[in-house]
């Protein structure tokens, strides 16, 4: 079985482009991928798109045609929707298939439009992620539910909103020099915790922005990397995938995520590795308690733990484990679509050395991404290590 080498990855800006389409959007970021892995676009052989509201905040569907379009690529497109996760499972979806040997060379990625909507539209679009007969027709938002979940957590580990304050200060230093960033200012723990609420205990800070943008990659076969001379130093060498049930109250657990737990223990098997190899991670902070929910999913710290580790240093960009380098969806922001492959992009750039965080981890070799969709009831996990 080869392994699966990122020839190149490309993203958009991420934040507000109401005037973009997100094929213009993909289209951009997916030339970008084919430019920074020097192949021709002829030798791709199939497209594997991530988008998750094309229907609502575009009136599209049918989007892996136009995403194959929009880059002059003559080849099988599939659009892949998992809520927040789309482009987390198409990356799965184009790993496996270059796997087999069914394919060399294959473009992956996603694109999201939200601005356009107006802020209640865009959060009801979102909303459908939600089970609709259970939580949305009863008013569920998403800031609504993971605040069940952070309350659930406060209830069964202890923590506090300030623990959390400190993640949100991490991830808008780590997006500083970001240049894709949507939000590249640093706050305080102080203005933090004086921000408005949302949905207690949620307030402005423990939330990702609404997000235009995109990412791409060019995923290929050792064999192809090896007999065109590409310099393809990282491998994606595990993947996972999981599922939970919809409704938050079908769920046996509120204060922990089981579909992260099985997609991280498939991708750990997949690559040979356990969680004591990973040197950083990008994970899905859609809210600041997913941070810690997410890095305690994964392994790295045990049930209750997760909470504080940003405020004890361990997150940092200097701790032990640096998590979300690239500014995590609280500041780089969050085109839902598109999320999951970025993170697989940032990842590569940080273990390659051309990410500007990658100072911080000068001898790292293992990274994982972690894509999350709705209050995680969809998962996909991704190991990528520095290869000879």
């Amino acid at each position: 079985m080869t392994r699966v080498r990122v020839a190149g990855g490309g993203l958009t800006h991420f934040g507000v482009h109401p005037e973009q389409t997100s094929r213009a959007m993909f289209g951009e970021a997916g030339e970008a991928a084919i430019e920074d892995a020097g192949i021709d676009r002829t030798e791709i052989e199939s497209v594997f798109f991530g988008n998750f509201m094309g229907e609502l905040g575009e009136h599209q569907g049918h989007m892996g045609p136009i995403a194959a379009e929009a880059l002059g690529i003559d080849a099988p497109a599939t659009r892949y929707e998992s809520a927040c996760a789309s482009s987390g499972v198409a990356v799965r979806q184009a790993v496996m298939n270059v796997r087999s040997g069914e394919a060399d060379v294959v473009l992956v990625g996603g694109a999201e439009r939200m601005n356009n909507l107006a802020t209640a539209d865009a959060t009801d679009a979102l909303a459908i992620a939600a089970d609709d007969l259970y939580e949305v027709r009863a008013g569920m938002t998403f800031p609504g539910a993971y605040a069940l979940m952070e309350d659930a957590y406060f209830d069964e580990y202890g923590g506090s909103r300030e623990d959390l304050a400190h993640v949100a200060v991490k991830n808008h230093e780590n997006a500083l020099e970001n240049e894709y960033a949507q939000f590249q200012a640093e706050i305080s723990v102080e203005k933090a915790m004086d921000a408005p609420p949302v949905a207690e205990p949620i307030h402005l800070y423990d939330a990702c922005p609404i997000t235009d943008g995109a990412a791409a990659m060019i995923l290929v076969s050792e064999e192809y990397a090896e007999a065109n001379d590409l310099d393809a130093e990282v491998a994606i060498t595990g993947t996972g995938q999981g599922s939970d049930r919809l409704a938050l109250q079908d769920r046996d657990y509120l204060a922990r995520t089981p579909a992260a737990e099985d997609a991280g223990d498939e991708a750990y098997a997949d690559a040979g590795i356990d969680a004591d190899d990973v040197d950083l991670a990008e994970v899905h902070d859609c809210f600041t308690v997913a941070e810690a929910l997410a890095i305690e999913a994964l392994g790295f710290f045990e049930r209750g733990e997760g909470i504080g580790a940003a405020r004890r240093g361990d997150t940092t960009a200097d701790g032990d484990l640096p998590v979300n380098l690239s500014g995590g969806l609280k500041a780089k922001g969050h085109p839902v679509g598109a999320t999951g492959a970025s993170q697989v992009v940032e990842m590569a750039k940080l273990l390659e050395g051309t990410h500007h965080n990658a100072a911080a981890v000068p001898n790292a070799t293992v990274g994982v991404t972690h894509n999350a969709g709705g209050t995680v009831a969809s998962t996909a996990v991704h190991i990528l290590e520095v290869v000879e």
